[in-house]
C-alpha cells in the first residue's frame, strides 16, 4: 500500500498512449460485452475532476478496459486505486499501468457483479451514516451490457447500507447511456419517470454532471452517454432511495448516448 506522504506530487512517467496501448496488445472492443473505449485523456481527466478532490483517496474502478480513466485516478494523487475488470485482454495493459505506479494500483481478474467490494478497503475508512463520506469512490465508464444490473444491484447495497456503502455513503461518478440516465433523474410527471428513478431518488441524491458525445467513444455508439454519480451529493447523477424489493428494470435500452453523474446515498436510511 502507498505512503500517503508521497503522494501530492505524483504523476505517471511517460508511457504509451491509450491508442498505442490498443495497437500493442491488438485490443477490440467487443460488441457482445457493449464495450466503448475513451481515448481522449483531457476527457478522461475531466470526469476525474467531477468526482471531486481525489487526494489520499481510495477508489474502485469499475471496467477499466485500456485504462483511460484509470491514469487519470492515477494522476488524481489518490492512495490506493482498485480495478476489477472481466475482460483478460486487458490486464497486460493494466499491469503496464501498475509497474508505472508502484503500490498504488491494484488489479483483480473478475466480475464487477460479484465482486465483494466491502472486503477491498481498509476498515479504519468506515465512517458512520450520518457522518460525512468516507474518503472511498466509485468511478466507472459503465459497459452498456452491464449498467443497469449493476446500479439496481448497488441501490439494493445502499438500503442495506452493504457491499460498497459499508464504508458509509460512498460517492460515485458513473457514465450511463442517455435513457438509463434520463430513468435515473426524471421527475415526476415526466415519460421517462419509472420504478428505477423512484428507486434511485428515494436512496440517493442523483445529478447528471456532464454529457459525453458518442464521438469520443471507440467505436462510436449508437448514441451519447451521460456522466452520474451517486451516494453523496452528485455533479451527474442524483441516486436515489429506495427499499430493495426492486431487482429488475424491465424495457429495453434504446439510444447510446452516455450521460456521466454523481450519485451519493441520502442520510436518512
Amino acid at each position: 500500500m502507498a505512503v500517503s506522504g508521497t503522494l501530492s506530487t505524483f504523476r505517471l512517467p511517460p508511457l504509451p498512449t491509450i491508442r498505442e496501448i490498443i495497437k500493442l496488445f491488438r485490443l477490440q472492443a467487443v460488441k457482445q460485452l457493449s464495450q466503448n473505449f475513451l481515448l481522449d485523456l483531457r476527457l478522461t481527466d475531466k470526469i476525474v475532476r467531477k468526482a471531486g478532490d481525489l487526494t489520499n483517496a481510495y477508489v474502485y474502478e469499475v471496467g477499466p478496459g485500456p485504462g483511460g480513466i484509470t491514469r487519470s485516478i492515477l494522476n488524481a494523487n489518490v492512495t490506493e486505486l482498485l480495478v476489477v475488470e472481466k475482460d483478460s485482454r486487458f490486464i497486460p495493459g493494466l499491469q503496464m499501468l501498475s509497474d508505472a505506479a508502484p503500490g498504488k494500483l491494484r488489479i483483480v481478474h473478475g466480475d464487477v457483479l460479484t465482486y465483494k467490494i466491502e472486503r477491498a478497503f481498509p476498515e479504519s475508512l468506515k465512517r458512520r451514516w450520518e457522518d460525512d463520506p468516507p474518503n472511498v469512490h466509485i468511478i466507472g465508464n459503465l459497459p452498456f451490457s452491464v449498467s443497469t444490473p449493476l446500479i439496481i444491484k448497488w441501490l439494493e447495497n445502499v438500503s442495506c447500507k452493504d457491499g460498497p456503502f459499508v464504508y458509509g455513503r460512498t460517492q460515485m461518478t458513473l457514465t450511463f447511456q442517455k435513457e438509463v440516465a434520463e430513468r435515473l433523474t426524471a421527475s415526476t410527471g415526466s415519460k421517462q419517470r419509472s420504478r428505477l428513478s423512484v428507486m434511485a431518488q428515494y436512496l440517493c441524491n442523483v445529478q447528471h454532471i456532464l454529457t459525453i458525445p458518442g464521438r469520443a467513444f471507440v467505436p462510436k455508439p449508437e448514441t451519447e452517454c451521460l456522466s452520474s454519480q451517486k451516494p453523496e451529493e452528485p455533479d451527474n447523477m442524483r441516486i436515489f432511495k429506495g427499499t430493495t424489493r426492486q431487482h429488475k428494470e424491465r424495457g429495453g435500452l434504446g439510444a447510446r448516448s452516455t450521460w456521466t453523474g454523481r450519485v451519493r446515498p441520502h442520510l436518512c436510511q
